[in-house]
């Protein structure tokens, strides 16, 4: 017993005298350029929410005081007035069913590509990465008359089998290698069992990769929700617009006499879910890049 409570402080002062003058310097400047950029994020945005409470009068005679008084004011005319509630809406059921909708047919794609061997496996797997490899504007003018033929331009179901389309290579290669690594020996034992592909799919193999949906998930949120340039190409009809053309649009209507409170109001109420997500999910992101990219 002595010689095991006695052996973690010598590893531990062994650690420390490993550490070289160049390895605090490194850490010494990763810390401080993360210190900097964390100030650049967060400055600007506690700007826009302070902002989010103020007259336009306010914010252009003290843009950095306190506002005079508290009001959700701002808020309720960017909700209403500018129509970010509509848009709000729009966006929640596109990106929400589009993600289910991803979630689902990358899963079931990857699970196939992972774990079974068939002609073409290779052919349709490096045809997905391929998908990655091409700029969103590259594919504007044949996913514009692709749409245009099957009647689904400036179409909510229109916008989302496109966000599905988009999503849908990035969510196969990330799922890919989380259901590679899935251990043989369960999909065996049912089989055994009598269980056919999709329960054993939906049931056993599925419940295993969960910390990889849920990683891919967040990232295809995040992803979909700040999308900005597919709406504006292929959602011109106002009624069916989402946040990213609604705020765009807000922001230009009314050239200098912009009222800059709602203005940031509706910046506040874009951004917020985002951030929510990412600080609720974050520890998962980070597990899931470790546990599934570098396996």
């Amino acid at each position: 017993m002595s010689t095991v409570t006695l052996d973690k402080p010598v590893a531990a002062h062994t650690d420390r005298q490993r550490r070289t003058p160049g390895d605090a310097l490194v850490a010494g400047t990763s810390h401080t350029m993360l210190i900097i950029w964390s100030v650049i994020v967060i400055v600007p945005f506690c700007w826009v929410l302070l902002s989010s409470f103020k007259t336009s009068k306010e914010i252009l005679s003290s843009p950095f005081s306190l506002p005079a008084e508290w009001s959700f004011e701002n808020y309720t005319s960017a909700w209403t007035k500018a129509g970010i509630g509509t848009y709000f809406f729009n966006t929640v059921i596109v990106v929400g069913t589009a993600l289910v909708l991803v979630m689902l047919l990358g899963a079931m794609c990857a699970y196939v590509l992972a774990r079974f061997e068939f002609f073409g496996r290779n052919f349709i797997y490096y045809s997905m990465l391929g998908g990655l490899t091409f700029p969103v504007f590259l594919v504007i003018v044949p996913l514009f008359f692709v749409l245009q033929g099957f009647g689904l331009l400036n179409t909510l179901p229109g916008l989302i089998l496109t966000y599905v389309a988009y999503a849908l290579p990035f969510t196969v290669f990330f799922l890919y290698a989380f259901f590679k690594t899935l251990p043989d020996d369960v999909y065996e034992a049912a089989m055994m069992d009598g269980a056919g592909e999709w329960r054993t799919f939906f049931q056993i193999m599925l419940p295993m990769a969960a910390p990889g949906m849920a990683g891919v998930a967040i990232f295809n949120f995040l992803g979909l929700w700040n999308q900005f340039l597919l709406p504006v190409a292929l959602n011109t009809q106002r009624e069916n617009w989402v946040l990213t053309q609604g705020m765009a649009s807000f922001s230009s209507q009314a050239g200098y006499n912009v009222d800059f409170g709602a203005l940031f109001a509706g910046v506040v109420m874009t951004v917020l879910p985002v951030l929510v997500v990412y600080l609720i999910f974050q520890r998962r992101i980070a597990g899931t890049v470790s546990t599934g990219t570098f396996r």
